[in-house]
């Protein structure tokens, strides 16, 4: 496999070192504040991630990465009616910012978190589900991504048993949400099968990751040949399948631990035909670094000091 054609690897949100880091405030600290208070604190956290997202794009650019999850609190309270006046101003900057990615070539992409539950049996989980991710999808807006998979908002199926309910609320989502929208297998409530049968009644997109495969399954080897047939299952999916996104990480203690490990020192053989791999390690753009010489890893076992 020449380098060129090697699949993009994605970093998430924050690098190891300090050189990408994000501001926060806790609705605690917020609400402690007057209205011009708050106004304040938002409009200064907004422009400085504003700024740290532009940091992101460089560092993506200089260390030849080009995936880039961003923070899905990168604008805190921006699903609120104050965050979306402060972020007003900033409407001319945000598309410049989304026009720097664009033409960097680095794709930008957002993972909702947990408490978007499509399949929640409560009205109330799935409207602020809803909120939620309409506030994501905004945020693409803002800087001028797709309404497409390219510009994804990744999310899990969320309560098991409710594949019908999950279908349903798909197809009722607005169009900058649902055009965006891709789901993802996990380790307990939807399995890889599962979640790409509602990927297929749907007709979203599949986000298929292997380490959450291998803990749901109880399986040995990410070579597996369920490991091979799931990624091309979900390939099928996408519309095109050269935007197809998959995840790896491996297990922290052992093989089939669900927590993250700091590096990727196993791959699954059939991720040379992954186009793009978010990378979901602890060290972030260290565990990157490490896969620089994949696929030449013997047996699929990467960091060989023969290398």
């Amino acid at each position: 496999m020449s380098a060129s054609s090697r699949p993009a690897l994605g970093l998430v949100c924050i690098t190891s070192s300090k050189e990408v880091r994000y501001r926060i405030v806790t609705r605690k600290r917020l609400l402690e504040q007057s209205d011009a208070g708050q106004r304040k604190i938002l409009d200064d956290i907004y422009r400085d991630n504003l700024q740290t997202l532009d940091r992101a794009l460089q560092y993506c650019q200089c260390e030849g990465i080009r995936l880039y999850r961003m923070p899905s609190s990168i604008f805190p309270f921006f699903d609120e009616d104050i965050g979306r006046e402060v972020m007003q101003p900033l409407a001319a900057a945000m598309a410049r910012t989304g026009q720097k990615a664009t033409a960097l070539g680095i794709r930008l992409v957002m993972h909702p978190d947990q408490f978007v539950v499509l399949s929640s049996d409560s009205p109330d989980v799935v409207a602020n589900s809803v909120k939620i991710l309409q506030m994501h999808a905004d945020i693409m807006d803002l800087l001028e991504q797709p309404r497409s998979p390219w510009a994804l908002l990744e999310i899990h199926g969320g309560k098991a048993n409710r594949s019908d309910a999950l279908v349903e609320r798909i197809g009722a989502l607005p169009e900058a949400i649902r055009s965006r929208l891709c789901l993802e297998n996990d380790e307990y409530a939807y399995s890889a099968a599962q979640i790409h049968d509602v990927c297929m009644r749907s007709g979203v997109p599949m986000i298929f990751d292997a380490h959450h495969h291998i803990v749901c399954e109880g399986l040995s080897s990410y070579d597996d040949p369920s490991v091979a047939d799931m990624l091309a299952k979900a390939r099928a999916t996408w519309a095109n399948p050269e935007h197809q996104l998959v995840h790896i990480s491996n297990g922290r203690e052992g093989f089939n631990d669900r927590q993250h490990s700091d590096l990727i020192s196993v791959m699954p053989a059939s991720y040379e035909q992954a186009p793009w791999i978010e990378i979901e390690a602890k060290l972030k753009e260290e565990a990157i670094q490490g896969l620089r010489h994949w696929p030449a890893g013997r047996n699929g076992h990467l960091n060989d000091p023969a290398l």
